[in-house]
């Protein structure tokens, strides 16, 4: 495909009025850009810094097959493109000057990008990480279930939840200061939050939920203290935003895991998700 097809835009409400249709007809494996789309329409021009973010949408005969987005400073995201519309955008934003400093899309989107990007550019793919979409199927609370109960998270408790969200964060290496000054610009900062926590209240466990989009929720991040994990705290408090964003109205629950992390899949997947789709992030050397 021609990579004229390719129509660029640094206005987002430009970009939705083609693009917005169908990002909603799929929400699930649109994740990404309805994500990053609802937090800078929300946050405003500094969501994502001073500088221009870039949206795009492949259009045939006035269909529109796939879209792209760039924040500043970072990758692209893509969603899922053939091998051969994925080689016309790296020739179409090689030609344009772009330098990317990584990918992110499901595996064989972004291996065909990566790919196509060397060839175009030189630059090498390096995978990053390689991450797993589930999506809630029927809810299945873990047995045994630990005594406790969640509680959304209150301004009393922002220094433990900023203390869990910088040790999240470092497990899964995020490149990311988290703390009183910095916190409003970081992604963690614009969730709901529920600890779960023992008979006598203390807490132990934490799971976020982004604002629900497109009637989806996306469970992130989940996170156990090292020293309290392997007692179903991870297992309770998930199940425990889950069911809320159910009862809010959601008519799909998501969250992405590690790949290579085999105690949060089985967790997941025991919990009733079920796997959507590999994702990998290639970096550009």
């Amino acid at each position: 495909m021609r990579p004229d097809h390719w129509h660029l835009t640094e206005d987002v409400d430009a970009f939705l009025a083609h693009a917005g249709a169908f990002l909603r007809s799929r929400p699930v494996p649109h994740i990404m850009p309805l994500t990053v789309i609802a937090r800078l329409r929300a946050r405003g021009a500094d969501a994502y810094g001073a500088q221009a973010t870039l949206f795009g949408h492949l259009e045939r005969t006035g269909e529109v097959l796939a879209t792209l987005h760039r924040l500043p400073s970072r990758g692209l995201g893509l969603t899922p493109l053939t091998p051969e519309q994925a080689d016309g955008l790296a020739a179409h934003l090689a030609a344009l000057g772009h330098s990317l400093p990584y990918v992110s899309a499901d595996d064989g989107t972004a291996t065909a990008f990566a790919e196509a990007w060397r060839r175009h550019t030189g630059a090498e793919p390096v995978p990053r990480v390689r991450l797993c979409l589930y999506r809630l199927g029927t809810l299945t609370p873990p047995t045994p279930f630990p005594a406790g109960r969640g509680r959304l998270v209150g301004e009393r408790d922002h220094d433990r939840l900023m203390r869990w969200c910088a040790e999240f964060a470092a497990d899964v290496g995020e490149d990311v200061s988290i703390d009183a000054a910095s916190w409003a610009g970081t992604r963690f900062a614009d969730k709901r939050y529920t600890f779960w926590e023992t008979p006598d209240g203390t807490p132990v466990s934490m799971a976020g939920a982004n604002p629900m989009v497109a009637g989806m929720v996306q469970v992130d991040p989940v996170h156990t203290p090292a020293h309290l994990r392997g007692r179903g705290y991870a297992g309770a408090v998930t199940v425990e935003v889950s069911r809320a964003a159910l009862a809010a109205g959601a008519e799909e629950v998501v969250l992405f895991t590690n790949a290579a992390n085999p105690t949060s899949n089985a967790l997941y997947q025991r919990l009733g998700y079920v796997p959507v789709t590999d994702w990998t992030v290639y970096d550009f050397t």
